[in-house]
């Protein structure tokens, strides 16, 4: 195992690897914790080590952490803020509950550091101690929903950029297509005429009121519970803290922040989570409904739709020469039930809080930071591997409208519903169009019909009391 040197903390001494800057309770943490080899996020790694510099500041400020003490942590935080030790973060994302494991892993990390920067050696805590020093007035109550908080903070812009990337994919699209004439379908049957662009344009509103719900829900976020310490209490916690470290953490992270209106609220309930979450759910069934669509209209391409074509990216058949399958909404398809999956973890976790703390916090944690991990990821790859290379059927799209029942429906306002209905029946048992009827037996002219038409597929623009 190499080099190890001796720790304690009140259960007993402990061997920890010499060249390691976590110590003897972030050892017991992994020894205990062999779950899933997954460790926590950058961005929550960063979160933590924010909270921690901005502490220490304030506490530099309020004359309760000497001056070199106070500085060393500064900057033994800045240097994980900046990822030099990230490989010191070995705690499993399934671990103690209320996440105590990976506060210590960062306070021992901290220590370990800021005691090097002033001439000490790591496992000593001389001059800088995990506890007393780098977790002044602080408790994992506090810390850990407060790095949550922040975590998600930054992962949302490149969540927000990427669904504001598809549905831009989108929109274009819809423009590209304005002029295809299609078969719009209800029940999987065939229904009134609508154009590609429509379809596409709806998808493209779709993903952008999303994107806004996304961040809609995740603002409560910027409420934090810093400076309540246990429970809520403030114990241990001077007067000032709260307010210097939440002014602190905004200047650093440049994020709008404010201090919590109730800390025991902000301790007890996970309901900013869950909110959050929500919005990621919400998305995910949106995002997954249109990739459904898209495997849908571009199948075949002889026995299916094949109204678009999709991109070929790889092969689709180890046995089949020459298939290409939808692979793009295929993944996005999975990644959106992991999202609605995680949601519902999240969703059980936050109700199994009890009285003053929720101790299910770090798979809170992992779930909402990975779900904004991998919807992003997702919304970015279906934009460019998938729908900015779609491309229009017009052909097969007009050999659907030209034979659709659905056709019938826009004779309704000048030859009635139960005529309209007896035209579509005689089309359907004959093998004849809707307009070869109508013109065979007289109903319209041609210039009629194809007026009709043409007024049907007329964009309809909301009155002015709508």
């Amino acid at each position: 195992m190499g080099k190890m040197r001796k720790e304690r903390d009140f259960l007993g001494e402990l061997e920890v690897p010499a060249e390691a800057y976590f110590g003897v309770q972030t050892r017991r943490a992994a020894e205990n914790f062999r779950i899933s080899g997954l460790r926590q996020c950058r961005e929550f790694t960063r979160a933590m080590a924010e909270v921690k510099k901005a502490a220490a500041r304030a506490h530099k400020n309020l004359g309760a952490l000497e001056l070199p003490i106070a500085q060393a942590i500064a900057e033994a935080a800045d240097e994980v803020i900046a990822g030099k030790f990230d490989e010191q973060f070995v705690v499993d994302v399934f671990q103690a509950g209320a996440g105590t494991s990976a506060h210590m892993n960062m306070n021992e990390v901290l220590a370990n550091r800021a005691c090097e920067l002033l001439g000490g050696e790591r496992g000593t805590y001389d001059p800088v101690h995990p506890n007393d020093h780098v977790n002044m007035g602080q408790s994992t109550n506090d810390v850990y929903p407060t790095s949550m908080r922040l975590a998600a903070l930054f992962k949302l812009p490149a969540l927000l950029d990427s669904m504001n990337r598809l549905s831009d994919a989108l929109e274009r699209k819809a423009v590209e297509f304005a002029g295809i004439v299609k078969s719009g379908r209800t029940h999987l049957q065939d229904a009134v005429p609508v154009t590609l662009g429509q379809e596409f344009g709806a998808y493209a509103l779709t993903v952008r009121r999303a994107a806004l719900q996304i961040g809609e829900g995740c603002s409560p976020l910027r409420e934090l519970g810093i400076g309540g310490s246990a429970t809520g209490t403030g114990l241990n916690t001077q007067p000032g803290y709260r307010t210097l470290v939440i002014g602190y953490l905004a200047d650093q992270t440049g994020e709008n922040l404010k201090g919590a209106p109730d800390l025991f609220e902000a301790m007890q309930s996970m309901a900013p989570f869950v909110r959050a979450s929500s919005a990621l759910r919400s998305a995910a069934v949106e995002l997954g409904r249109i990739a459904g669509d898209l495997r849908l209209l571009s199948s075949g391409p002889t026995t299916g739709l094949a109204e678009i074509t999709l991109p070929a990216v790889q092969p689709g058949s180890t046995i089949m020469p020459g298939k290409v399958n939808p692979v793009i909404p295929e993944c996005m398809n999975m990644i959106c039930f992991q999202v609605m999956g995680g949601d519902a973890c999240i969703a059980a976790a936050a109700g199994a809080g009890q009285l003053e703390l929720n101790v299910m916090m770090p798979v809170i944690a992992h779930n909402l930071l990975w779900s904004m991990d991998i919807l992003g990821n997702g919304a970015a790859m279906l934009a460019e591997k998938c729908v900015e290379g779609i491309e229009a059927n017009p052909g097969r799209c007009a050999a659907y409208i030209a034979g659709s029942v659905g056709l019938a429906t826009v004779l309704n306002p000048v030859i009635g519903y139960h005529r309209a209905a007896e035209v579509a029946r005689k089309a359907a048992e004959s093998g004849r169009t809707v307009r070869q009827v109508v013109l065979e037996e007289g109903i319209l002219s041609e210039e009629e019909l194809d007026r009709l038409l043409a007024q049907s597929l007329r964009p309809r623009l909301p009155d002015a009391d709508e």
